[in-house]
């Protein structure tokens, strides 16, 4: 009977030791899973905060500088005094707003794709014929040549340029088509006489009026940066920045509420927020963003002139700054992921959270974002993608891009199956 009382008594202990073991595994479990969500609402704050919203805020401001200097400079030419150094100051700035734009390009989700902002301030190739056509039109430029707001804000000139110009001619490379040519800043006496490029042929465009017509268009740039601003920011965006998105009347808060994106992003699994966990949160960084931008740089900005499928498909070719382009592209992976607009990472960040819970994982997205931008980094230093789209370098980037997208995607699929 005491043998089979101590029997008894073993299986009772071992039962409940079994069932200790359990809940102690789905407590860990629990208490893991806590952690890493409070991981990732800290790196989402770290993301918004420190690279998104410096980003945009230096674009609305360098768009804004852009949009003064090139007013300037039409008023100068009109008076004789327009200098090279105004010029070389104004090609400036423009390549930095230029740099910040495209160093935003890994978080185009949002308000960039909802309000149509992309294609309307960075579409590629320019239309030079129909740009021509429409420059020869007096009544046209005078129009673009009406920048003086009205009592209600409105500014002809800009409002003329969305209207009568085409879509397709408005933004950065309507600008630096006028500014810049075979990679060089345009210079005083080619503006002082009558464009030469073959699509205005006969019509006898003079550098006055293509300054007219940049300086109109400078001013729609700047005020749909500062609807990328206003729409991320909030209340945060300087109160002329949202002063003039008011009187545009543009659109600046995610569908269906009153949150600006940034808002949205931050108030993750609240009452509201279209991001309804944050996993779904890292899965909009990672897939939507890093990985879109990645999956556009190597198959449509290289892979369509490498290819051959459209060789016109160059983007910044006045410039001959499209490998630069796409450096800056990479970048904006790289600050996503480092969770601010930094070469170092920060402690709450996407590449954080990885060395912590997955070293190897981490490690390999690393090496494959290190290889993107080096790839990158020797195309900048050769010939312009413009004078040679289909050379080794070429390749080589879309390699290295094509795997740092690769491992990306895995990381996403990771962290949301963990």
């Amino acid at each position: 009977m005491k043998k089979i009382f101590y029997l008894m008594m073993a299986l009772t202990m071992g039962l409940t030791f079994t069932a200790c073991d359990k809940d102690d595994d789905n407590n860990d479990n629990q208490n893991l899973q806590t952690e890493k969500e409070q991981a990732m609402q800290a790196l989402t704050t770290q993301y918004v905060n420190h690279v998104i919203f410096p980003i945009y805020s230096a674009l609305a401001s360098q768009t804004a500088t852009l949009f003064d200097q090139l007013v300037d400079a039409k008023a100068r030419l009109k008076a004789g005094t327009l200098r090279q150094d105004d010029i070389d100051l104004l090609c400036t700035t423009f390549l930095a707003a230029r740099s910040a734009w495209e160093q935003s390009e890994a978080f185009l989700y949002g308000a960039a794709t909802d309000f149509g902002i992309d294609p309307h301030i960075d579409t590629w190739p320019l239309d030079r014929t129909a740009l021509a056509k429409a420059l020869s039109s007096s009544e046209i430029v005078e129009e673009l040549d009406d920048l003086e707001a009205d009592e209600e804000g409105a500014i002809a000139g800009i409002d003329n340029a969305r209207a009568l110009v085409g879509e397709q001619q408005l933004g950065f490379h309507g600008i630096e088509f006028i500014i810049f040519r075979e990679g060089q800043n345009r210079t005083v006496a080619a503006l002082q006489g009558v464009e030469t490029d073959e699509a205005f042929s006969g019509r006898n465009i003079t550098g006055l009026t293509e300054l007219i017509f940049a300086a109109a268009v400078a001013g729609d740039l700047r005020d749909k940066c500062f609807q990328l601003e206003v729409s991320w920011l909030g209340e945060l965006a300087p109160k002329t920045h949202r002063e003039r998105v008011e009187e545009c009347e543009f659109p600046c808060t995610v569908a269906g509420g009153d949150a600006s994106y940034g808002e949205n992003m931050l108030n993750a699994t609240k009452a509201g927020s279209t991001m309804t966990t944050w996993r779904k949160v890292m899965s909009t960084i990672l897939v939507s963003g890093c990985s879109g931008i990645c999956a556009e740089v190597s198959g449509q900005k290289i892979g369509q002139a490498y290819t051959g499928a459209d060789k016109d498909y160059i983007e910044s070719p006045y410039s001959q700054r499209s490998y630069y382009d796409f450096f800056d592209n990479i970048s904006s992976i790289q600050f996503s992921l480092y969770g601010q607009h930094a070469t170092t990472v920060h402690d709450n960040s996407i590449m954080n959270y990885l060395k912590k819970y997955n070293a190897t994982m981490a490690a390999d997205l690393q090496t494959k974002l290190d290889a993107a931008l080096s790839a990158l980094n020797t195309a900048k230093a050769g010939t312009p993608f413009v004078l040679d789209p289909h050379s080794e370098n070429a390749k080589s980037a879309m390699d290295a891009i094509d795997a740092l997208d690769n491992a990306l995607n895995e990381a996403a699929s990771w962290i949301a199956a963990n």
